[in-house]
């Protein structure tokens, strides 16, 4: 009988992933790196935390840690694991990834992967959703107003609800080993229309304020490491009066639509409320 391995189950996709196999009617064991009830004590960056979390199973999802990768490897191998589903970036397929820190960590992952005799399947998203609570949830609550860079700037962001249903798709049906999916959201949005939508969402009228370039690295870097500071200023620059990418991957992989922006900013109004 099928028996997954859910790492990071606590974490915005790996709990959804959960939940989509529950509903599957698969069984699963779900990880933890802190002890919590239900939850397996387990570690990426800590192999000797792995066997007890593989034991007995035969396929798992991750998320990029290239610090344990070599050690997962060797653990899963062990274990009798045969397919490995990463939450991957779609970083690495973007001009420019050989330079880029961000798709380069996620690129050794894949290719321990690729190399390790195991069956892989990478989900490669764009932009998370959720990002927009480490830049805007704050300001919305206590000021009512959102500071940005670039407010025409196109996205296109992905519900991780939406990763998940990839992920359990992976796992749970066959066709999908030695497949790498990158999947951006269903609609290109401005960063300024979605500030609209979180607004819409929670009953309040948000102010877009615009920031330099050099004011926006301040402000971005309370919430976010230098990395993506970075990462995310060329991003919005470039996405000035461009239509972001799109994708169909998660209706044609899973069979149903995916997750719009509104949708989003509807299943997370709480933490944009005061």
């Amino acid at each position: 009988m099928m028996v997954a391995v859910v790492f990071g189950a606590r974490g915005s996709v790996g709990r959804h992933v959960a939940a989509g196999l529950a509903e599957a009617g698969v069984r699963f064991r779900v990880t933890s790196r802190e002890s919590a009830a239900g939850f397996v004590v387990a570690d990426l960056e800590r192999p000797e935390t792995l066997p007890a979390a593989l034991e007995g199973a035969d396929r798992a999802f991750i998320y990029a840690k290239p610090e344990g990768i070599d050690g997962f490897v060797a653990a899963a191998r062990d274990a009798g694991l045969r397919h490995v589903v990463l939450l991957s970036s779609g970083a690495v397929v973007n001009p420019g990834a050989d330079r880029d820190p961000i798709a380069i960590s996620h690129r050794r992952v894949e290719t321990a992967l690729e190399e390790s005799g195991l069956e892989w399947t990478f989900i490669r998203p764009g932009m998370f959703a959720t990002n927009t609570l480490w830049w805007w949830a704050r300001s919305i609550r206590e000021e009512g107003r959102v500071r940005m860079p670039y407010p025409e700037a196109q996205t296109a962001p992905i519900h991780e609800k939406d990763m998940a249903a990839l992920a359990v798709t992976a796992l749970t049906r066959p066709g999908h080993a030695g497949q790498a999916y990158t999947v951006y959201g269903p609609e290109s949005l401005t960063q300024r229309e979605l500030v609209k939508h979180i607004g819409n969402a929670i009953g309040r009228d948000i102010r877009v304020e615009e920031l330099t370039p050099e004011e926006a690295r301040v402000e971005l870097g309370r919430t976010m490491p230098p990395l993506g500071v970075e990462t995310m200023m060329r991003v919005w620059a470039s996405g000035v009066g461009v239509p972001a990418r799109t994708s169909t991957t998660v209706p044609d992989l899973t069979g149903r639509p995916a997750h719009t922006f509104a949708q989003w900013a509807h299943d997370h109004a709480s933490d944009f409320s005061s």
